[in-house]
C-alpha cells in the first residue's frame, strides 16, 4: 500500500492520465476455441482414473494429451492450487503471467493455460466451468484467479514468525517429490505460480490491493480441462478452505477435492494433434 505521493503532479498530469487504453492481445493469432469440437470429444468419454486430494495436502495426477481432467468440489467449499508440467520435461510448466495477459485475471471456459518460455503453447483448455455464472461481483472479484501466487511457508514465517508446513507451496513440493521420486530440494524448484481453482479474488478499487473472499463453490461444482499435451498436474487443497477468512493455518474448515481423468471414445479426436512448442529460433538477434 502506497502513501500519498511526494512528487508534485506536472501541469499536464490530467492529459497524461487521459491516454486511451490499448488492449494488448485481441485474440488474433492465437488458436481459436472450438466449443463444438470439445463437446463432441467429451461426449461418451470414459473415466479412467480418480485422485482424491486430502484437506491441507496435495496430490499429483497424470492427464495424457487428448484426455479430459475435471476438478470437483465433493464435500464443502474448498479452494485448490493447481500446477501443471509437461510430463516429459518439468521445465515446461504453466505460465500464469502470460496466460493472464492473453486472457484475463480470472479464467473460465474457452481460456487456455499456456506454458513457460521458450515453449509457449497451450497446455490445457478449459472446456466446462459450473461457476461461469459468477462473472464479476460488486467488489470486482471473480473466480479461478491467476493473479495470486500460492500460500507459502516463507511468507508465513516472515509475517507470523513461525513455520507452517501445509501451505500450498509445501504441499505441491511434497506431492511432486513423491510422484517423481526426487528430493524435496529438487522438486521445490519446479513448483510455480498457480491457477487458484475455485478461489474468489480481486483487487480493491481504491488501492488496487489483492483481496480474497469466500468462494462460491459448492459440492458438485467442477471445472474441466482438455489436456493439449501430456501433463503432470499437482493440486493442493488449500489450508484456507474457502479462503473467506484466512490461509496458511489450521484455523479454516477444509475439505477434500477430487480429480477425475476421462479418455475420449475411439475416433473422437480425429484430426486433432497436440500443439507444437514455439517455433522461435531462439537466436535472440545473435
Amino acid at each position: 500500500m502506497r502513501d500519498s505521493p511526494e512528487t508534485t503532479p506536472p501541469p499536464d498530469a490530467k492529459a497524461r492520465r487521459a491516454a486511451v487504453p490499448v488492449r494488448v492481445y485481441t485474440g488474433e493469432g492465437f488458436p481459436r476455441f472450438d466449443p463444438e469440437f470439445y463437446r463432441k470429444a467429451r461426449s461418451g468419454a470414459r473415466k479412467i482414473a480418480e485422485v482424491v486430494v486430502p484437506p491441507r495436502d496435495a496430490r499429483c495426477f497424470h492427464a495424457p494429451a487428448g484426455h479430459f481432467f475435471r476438478i470437483e468440489s465433493v464435500e464443502g467449499p474448498q479452494v485448490g492450487d493447481l500446477n501443471l508440467w509437461n510430463a516429459h520435461d518439468l521445465s515446461e510448466r504453466f505460465f500464469s503471467g502470460k496466460t493472464r495477459a492473453i486472457h484475463a485475471t480470472h479464467v473460465s471456459t474457452g481460456d487456455r493455460l499456456w506454458s513457460a518460455l521458450p515453449y509457449l503453447r497451450p497446455m490445457a483448455t478449459i472446456t466446462a466451468d459450473t461457476l461461469d455464472w459468477y462473472g464479476w461481483d460488486a467488489d470486482g472479484a471473480g473466480v479461478h484467479d491467476i493473479i495470486g501466487t500460492r500460500c507459502d511457508p516463507y511468507t508465513n514465517l516472515l509475517l507470523n514468525g513461525s513455520e507452517y508446513h501445509h501451505c500450498c507451496h509445501s504441499n505441491l513440493t511434497r506431492a511432486l517429490a513423491q510422484d517423481r521420486k526426487i528430493p524435496l530440494e529438487e522438486a521445490e524448484k519446479h513448483v510455480h505460480d498457480v491457477m487458484n481453482v475455485f478461489m474468489c479474488t480481486g483487487y480493491s478499487r481504491d488501492t488496487h490491493e489483492y483481496f480474497m473472499k469466500a468462494s462460491p463453490v459448492r459440492p458438485g461444482d467442477f471445472i474441466e480441462f482438455f489436456a493439449e499435451i501430456d501433463l503432470i498436474g499437482a493440486l493442493s487443497a488449500c489450508p484456507g478452505g474457502d479462503c473467506g477468512a484466512s490461509h496458511s493455518s489450521d484455523m479454516a474448515k477444509c475439505h477434500p477435492l477430487k480429480v477425475e481423468i476421462y479418455r475420449p471414445r475411439e475416433g473422437a479426436l480425429q484430426g486433432w494433434r497436440s500443439p507444437a512448442p514455439s517455433g522461435y529460433s531462439r537466436s535472440h538477434g545473435v
